[in-house]
């Protein structure tokens, strides 16, 4: 993430930069109305087409030598794209990166601009038919999806300030879902996620066929062998096989290729065997994200 971290972070993390959230940015850019032709068509986002391809069977086809290069770089361009005619409905410049609960909570306690809603994932909706109120939107996606009733909970407590915000990032990150802070597009951030794997169209994209729709978090997490018991919490709490029991050991290892540094299987350790640390200390994966 350090070109974007360059670019829009202001010598910071990217989405530590308060004018990513300002609505004067919003405004500037005319994100109103991308937001509303995007969420007005969200579920194609899912069936979108690269070059005249159907993503149907995207992995075989990004392996073909010649078209799969092509494929890849143009599925790239999109995801990334900070072009003024970008395209809504395939939700161009939409990605984000997995971020620890102590980054979740700083973003809604400082920077998220309001109004901030608490709305259906549309990811989890769509893969399996299960509607959970899990994602954090604010600023001016706030107002365009109280207008489109498919996402809002029907008891209607879905208006929420800073502090229930907040709590509830921490109940999701407990629960074993991912926390990740998302462009949409690029430089407004406006959502916090709290999803899963392999329900969470971003890990999916990123886990299967490698495109950076998501990017591993500023973090990894570090064990401390001497405090680990071999309980296998952690193991049964990591998304994204990253943690492995070893029998003969009575310990876990930790697979850092896997790892994305969302910190979530700290809940799970009763022993204090596992911390986060920033991704630049860690020799060999400082960069790679």
């Amino acid at each position: 993430m350090c070109d974007w971290c360059t670019k829009h972070g202001n010598g910071k993390k990217w989405y530590m930069n308060a004018r990513n959230y300002s609505n004067e940015l919003a405004e500037e850019t005319n994100m109103e109305s991308y937001l509303t032709e995007q969420w007005m068509n969200f579920e194609q986002v899912f069936i979108r087409k690269i070059m005249g391809f159907s993503s149907k069977d995207l992995g075989y086809k990004l392996k073909m030598p010649i078209i799969g290069r092509i494929l890849r770089n143009k599925a790239e361009s999109m995801i990334h794209s900070e072009k003024k005619n970008r395209n809504p409905v395939r939700a161009d410049g939409h990605f984000g990166q997995v971020i620890p609960l102590e980054d979740a909570q700083i973003i809604m306690s400082e920077l998220a601009a309001e109004p901030i809603i608490c709305n259906y994932c549309m990811c989890r909706w769509m893969q399996r038919k299960e509607k959970e109120a899990v994602c954090i939107n604010f600023g001016v996606l706030s107002g365009v999806l109280e207008k489109l009733p498919r996402f809002i909970p029907k008891d209607r407590t879905y208006k929420i300030d800073r502090e229930t915000a907040i709590q509830k990032l921490e109940e999701f990150n407990k629960k074993g879902y991912i926390a990740s802070v998302w462009f949409q597009p690029v430089p407004y951030i406006n959502a916090i996620c709290s999803c899963e794997s392999p329900e969470c169209g971003g890990l999916t994209l990123r886990n299967n066929f490698d495109l950076k729709a998501v990017y591993k978090a500023e973090y990894i997490i570090q064990l401390n062998q001497d405090n680990c018991q071999g309980c296998k919490q952690c193991v049964a709490t990591c998304q994204l096989s990253a943690i492995r029991y070893i029998p003969s050991l009575n310990r876990v290892t930790i697979d850092y290729n896997k790892c994305f540094g969302c910190g979530v299987c700290r809940h799970a350790c009763k022993h204090d065997a596992l911390k986060l640390i920033p991704r630049e200390e860690y020799p060999g994966f400082d960069g790679t994200y």
